[in-house]
């Protein structure tokens, strides 16, 4: 029975007009469904996610968003399994749709864990306070606040799940709504998790639309409240980015373009090193995996010209016994492109990639398959080219082949090594496979320039590396040049791409009351009882503890020395101080740290239940036996948590600013405390 993929728009599934796009099996060619968004009011589609979407999301706090995110992710993992026998049809392997679906469900995961790295607000404050003015009354700092657009996401056809979660992962979580485009050839599994993702109701009305047909003239109502993301080939990203409704509204425009990455061998991996081996199975990998349908493969695999000989043996030795074909079965390694015209745009390609350089194995004629027929499919044999003349026959430097195609390329040493590699014009991705460290690290600084993102591959990291082809949610995924000039995922930086960022400027009072967190010049009210004795709800950003005093002295100093065995020469050897800062032997740094705790704290059982770490700490002023100190103990900041279980104590974390001063009332210490504080509601 074929189905029809339907929009995903107005709160509800509707058709489109006629048929814009019909669905083609990948192995068998049959005809398994049509979609079409042709008609579609774009414009109603924007203000509906705005208006109503990006409102919802907005007024959540991080803290509740990164909730919603792992609740839906929990949700669909549950349900991960159906997704797989759909995914078969764009011509996936198990381990290719493991990548599209656990990896994509895995960045919802990732991304609700950054919750723990923002205020419990709707907007985020970025960085430290400014200090603009001598006497501390004027002071500046920033927020970022999420954008009230919405986020259009253009997908490609290799990941249309991934593509998907790994982008509106990032802008749920700013508080910004999505309006999704896949790519029209396989967005039938795109619109399957779609379906379970509205049907689960986690996320809010109108967070999430789905334009599964052509999507044309989607860009004409976009204006600056909007986020733009393309994800595709490099020449429709260029045309889309001067789209001139982009640069009339200066809409940001983030673009992560296919790429020709390179793979170099390192010359100490010589054949009968574990490198060697790695390396010859990473690239295999890179060229068989997706069918080499990845905008991180490896086009460019750059080997030592003493070792080309050796690496094109193995290499082919590995692509002979790669078996290719129906994916439902067992023995299958490698499925097939996603669709006849991904076919002929592949074929194409090699075709010119031949006219300069030798195939030294694969055919563009019908290849060896299991429980297939490559007629009724859409099948392509690996390619390999090898190059010997890389800077003079550049067409592998300019030409993708999006496929499983790669070029054998030696160099001399690694100089020339990052010359070749440059010549690719940005690249999202390049690995070196290397047990030398001085070789990675010479390697990585020359190269890191023309790339998003380098990996250096052992023996000593193997067992647990990603690979070269994985981008990770925490860390960056783009490129410059070619690549698109963009940035994806990062951890809390990708999040910051759909938030303004504005900069404030007040009183400390104002200021602390705007961020929710205590600017020192501010208001510090004496907390009555003490802070120990009051629950999450009760405590007020601002209101302080001011500790009794202590004079330190020389015993303090020689007591904490035998208790910590710290006996740095600063602290017990008065006669060693000469070309030093100090003027005579000074108090541990951690013990004025400690005895602020001792000041501070009020040692019977209430609702705070533990300190669990320290941030920002420092030690300003050197502390001499005589100093008096005394302790500013001020709630700084109060982040909401969620019960884990039913069993769990329902509590916050509480930041708490540790001002230690001097009897001149100059600060010597300063740190951020870190404390769960029970909550009084044990409900949530």
């Amino acid at each position: 029975m074929q189905m029809e993929v339907k929009n995903y728009v107005l709160g509800d599934w509707v058709e489109g007009e006629g048929t814009e796009v019909t669905f083609q099996h990948a192995i068998n060619g049959e005809i398994i469904g049509t979609c079409s968004s042709k008609g579609l009011d774009y414009e109603n589609i924007l203000r509906y996610g705005r208006e109503k979407g990006s409102t919802a999301l907005r007024k959540m706090t991080f803290q509740q968003r990164g909730e919603m995110l792992k609740s839906l992710a929990l949700y669909l993992h549950k349900r991960k399994d159906q997704f797989y026998p759909l995914s078969t049809a764009t011509g996936a392997t198990k381990i290719d749709s493991w990548i599209d679906i656990e990896g994509g469900i895995g960045n919802l995961f990732t991304n609700a864990s950054l919750r723990r790295q923002f205020p419990d607000l709707p907007y985020h404050v970025d960085g430290q306070t400014a200090h603009l003015s001598k006497n501390g009354t004027f002071i500046g700092h920033h927020i970022m606040v999420p954008r009230r657009g919405v986020a259009v996401h253009i997908n490609a056809f290799n990941f249309p799940i991934w593509g998907m979660l790994e982008k509106i992962a990032v802008n749920f979580m700013a508080g910004v709504a999505a309006v999704v485009k896949p790519s029209e050839y396989t967005s039938f599994l795109t619109a399957s998790m779609v379906k379970e993702i509205i049907k689960s109701g986690i996320l809010p009305e109108g967070s999430l639309q789905l334009i599964p047909g052509l999507g044309r003239r989607i860009l004409d109502h976009v204006d600056h409240r909007d986020v733009v993301t393309f994800t595709g080939s490099a020449a429709t990203g260029k045309v889309l980015k001067s789209h001139p409704n982009i640069l009339a509204h200066s809409v940001p425009f983030n673009m992560e373009a296919d790429s020709l990455n390179a793979c170099v061998l390192g010359k100490d991996a010589v054949p009968g090193t574990a490198e060697f081996d790695l390396f010859v199975k990473e690239v295999h990998k890179e060229m068989t995996v997706k069918t080499g349908q990845k905008c991180t493969a490896v086009r460019r695999v750059l080997v030592p010209e003493n070792t080309i000989n050796e690496v094109q043996e193995a290499l082919i030795s590995r692509l002979e016994k790669t078996a290719i074909g129906n994916p439902e079965n067992k023995e299958v390694r490698m499925g097939a492109l996603a669709t006849k015209i991904q076919v002929e745009r592949v074929k194409e390609n090699v075709e010119l990639l031949m006219q300069s350089q030798e195939k030294v194995f694969g055919s563009l004629e019908k290849t060896p398959l299991i429980d297939a027929q490559f007629e009724k499919g859409c099948f392509f044999s690996p390619i390999l080219f090898r190059n010997e003349r890389p800077f003079l026959k550049d067409d592998v430097h300019h030409v993708e082949a999006f496929g499983p195609v790669s070029t054998l390329i030696p160099y001399k040493d690694t100089e020339e090594a990052v010359a070749i590699v440059e010549m690719g014009k940005g690249s999202l991705v390049t690995s070196i496979v290397t047990n030398d460290d001085e070789i990675a690290k010479t390697f990585v600084t020359e190269a890191a320039h023309m790339n998003g993102r380098i990996l250096v591959l052992n023996e000593r990291c193997a067992k647990e590396s990603t690979g070269h082809g994985s981008p990770m949610p925490l860390l960056t995924h783009g490129g410059p040049g070619r690549a698109g000039g963009g940035e994806e995922m990062g951890g809390i930086r990708g999040i910051k791409h759909y938030l303004q960022r504005t900069a404030i400027q007040g009183h400390p009072e104002t200021i602390t009351r705007i961020t929710e967190q205590f600017q020192v010049g501010g208001n510090q009210p004496i907390s009555q009882p003490h802070i120990f004795r009051k629950h999450f709800e009760e405590l007020v950003v601002g209101e302080t503890v001011f500790t009794h005093k202590h004079t330190v002295s020389d015993a303090d100093i020689v007591n904490f020395a035998n208790v910590s065995g710290d006996n740095f020469y600063a602290h017990m050897d008065a006669t060693s101080l000469d070309g030093t800062i100090f003027e005579e032997r000074v108090a541990h740094g951690y013990f004025i740290l400690s005895k602020a705790a001792g000041l501070f704290v009020d040692p019977a059982k209430g609702p705070v239940l533990l300190n669990y770490g320290i941030e920002d700490c420092r030690f300003v002023k050197p502390v001499y036996p005589g100093s008096t100190i005394g302790v500013k103990f001020t709630v700084k900041e109060k982040i909401d948590q969620k019960k884990k279980d039913e069993n769990d104590i329902a509590k916050g974390i509480v930041k708490f600013l540790v001002d230690v001063y001097d009897e001149t009332d100059e600060t010597v210490a300063i740190a951020t405390i870190l404390t769960m504080v029970k909550k009084i509601d044990q409900s949530y």
